[in-house]
Formats: structure tokens, sequence, C-alpha cells
């Protein structure tokens, strides 16, 4: 994302052993895919009928009406928001899935991220939906539309859950719950940001990821930096802009260095590798940092909603800032 975003992150997952991540701040009224639905000719009701989008790869795509047996990898957020339940959802490594969705999931077989034809196949879909022209280079967009119709996202609105949450609702016959879905959490965020304020005033915030071998810091305008700095308001700190200017993914690296430069006044982090964070709050570098001096730093599981993106994400993250920093 900007759509580095989601596959290198599942590169930075791979590579350290824990839990990923990865999407993103936008505008909420995103235009829908082009589309044509329904069948004059045959008069069959345009709720019930097949309808052909055209994706961001330019294919027309004949899309079922009521589609029964979706995989979204990645896109899972907006499915179960919108009361869809995939029939498989992403993983990595070893099996590992979006922690926070396994209430609404449980029981759903996880699919590697990266797709393999074979695997997908193994599960009748009747519609697959992806996140990034990344997934179907070479010639897996054919083997993939040789198993059931698939439709392509891209890099435009998959770097904005925003738009990406319409545009799934639209591909799944579900654009007017979509709306209704993003007009509520709209609404939550405003009210959230306007209690924040209230108890704690305008102040500054950054949020962390630590694992075995890096620290990372989220971008200001996408996963849980834009809930951050968009939906509740913190103020950005300066090393936060710097690294989101050159960084192109969700979560970038951030050096001790410069990590001795963060005044951020809240930090908020996701603990990947309790080892790792044992040695780091050894260290002075953490010490001096504003938010740890003054008793609020605040960390979560790596199987909460932190390192991703979508309604259901941002709302808990969103309730974590809340129980924590308004006590």
């Amino acid at each position: 994302m900007k759509k580095t975003a989601k596959l290198s992150i599942a590169s930075v997952v791979l590579a350290s052993l824990v839990t990923i991540v990865s999407a993103c701040s936008g505008q909420p009224n995103a235009a829908s895919p082009e589309g044509q639905a329904g069948n004059s000719q045959t008069g069959t009701p345009a709720a019930e009928a097949p309808r052909v989008l055209k994706d961001a790869m330019g294919n027309e795509v004949t899309v079922p009406a009521q589609p029964q047996r979706v995989i979204a990898s990645y896109l899972e957020d907006h499915l179960v928001a919108l009361g869809v339940k995939p029939v498989a959802q992403w993983s990595v490594g070893n099996s590992q899935v979006q922690g926070y969705l396994q209430k609404e999931l449980a029981g759903i077989p996880a699919i590697p991220y990266d797709l393999p034809p074979e695997v997908v196949m193994s599960h009748s879909p009747d519609l697959i939906i992806l996140d990034s022209a990344s997934l179907v280079q070479g010639d897996k967009y054919s083997q993939y539309s040789k198993i059931a119709p698939t439709y392509t996202i891209g890099k435009e609105k998959n770097s904005d859950w925003r738009k990406e949450l319409l545009t799934v609702g639209e591909v799944l016959n579900k654009g007017e719950e979509a709306k209704k879905v993003l007009a509520d959490y709209e609404t939550f965020a405003a009210e959230s940001k306007q209690k924040l304020q209230q108890a704690i005033g305008e102040k500054s915030a950054a949020a962390l990821w630590i694992t075995g071998k890096n620290v990372y810091v989220a971008r200001q305008d996408l996963s849980s930096g834009d809930v951050l700095y968009k939906d509740l308001g913190f103020k950005i700190p300066a090393i936060v802009q710097e690294i989101s200017k050159s960084g192109e993914a969700n979560w970038n690296a951030i050096s001790m260095e410069k990590l001795a430069e963060l005044d951020a006044e809240y930090l908020f982090i996701v603990n990947s590798n309790p080892t790792a964070v044992e040695q780091l709050q050894k260290d002075p570098v953490w010490a001096n940092i504003p938010a740890v001096k003054n008793g609020n730093a605040f960390t979560f599981a790596k199987d909460s909603s932190w390192l991703y993106t979508g309604v259901i994400a941002n709302r808990q993250m969103i309730e974590d800032v809340l129980s924590n920093v308004s006590k």
C-alpha cells in the first residue's frame, strides 16, 4: 500500500516468525465500481441477476448476484462487517490468521496469503476478490478466473480502507449496507474523538510494533496511524512525520537513534516478542520517551487489531485507546 503495505508486511512476518499485520485513510465518498446490474432482456430482477463489473485491471467480471462461497484474502474485516463469512481466510506462516476476527471466523479454514491456485480451487469459490494486482502477476489472474469470477480492487482503493470497504460492498451486492457500516463508524469515531479530547486535550501519540529483530512505527496515514491521527485527532510526532514521508508500508522500521527522538506523549505498542520488549525496556533510550516516563505506554498482544485496518479493527483500536487513556 502505499501498497507495498500488505504484502511487504507479510514478508516481514514470515521473516520474523510472528503474526502479521497491515491499510488506510481516505475519503468516505468513494466511487462505486463500474457495473451493470440486472438483465432487461429476460426480465430477471436486478437483485437476482449476475452483474458485470469492471475491476481495477480493466477486466469485465460477471459477478453472481448473491455469491455464497467467497474468497477475499486480507479483506475479511470488510466481509465480516457486511455479514459475510468467506470459505477460507487469509493466513501467513504456520496458518497464523487475523486473531481479532476469530470470534466471527472460528472454524473457517486458513489459506496462504499468496493464494496458490490449487488451494483456491479446493475451496470451490463462486467469487474471488483480490485486493492487489500484485496477487495476479504472471498468469495467476487467468488461473483464478478459470476457477471463479475474479475481481481485483487495485492500489487506488486498497490503499484507502474506506474506498475498499465500499468497493467490496458493491462487488458483494451490498452497496447500501457498506455505506451504512461506514456512516456508523464515522459517527462512532467522531464521538470517540470528542470524548478523548475532553479527557486529555490535544496530545501526541505513536503506534509501535516490536518484533524479534526490529521496532516498527505506524505510518501516519495508514493502519493504526490513520486511526490515531485522522480519526482520534492525536498530534503527529516529528519523527513519525519524517518516517512516513519515505516509508511506503503500513509499518516502517525505526532505528534506536530515531526512537530516541520520539517525543510521543502516548504510545500504543504491539508486542510480538515479549523477550525483545523486555530488552528494549531496559534501554535508556526507551526510558526517555515522554510516554514511557509518564506511564502512558500501553501494550497489546500480537493477535489484537492494531496491525490491521477496517471498520472492525479500527473500532477495537478506538475502544482500546478510550479504555486506557480515559481512565
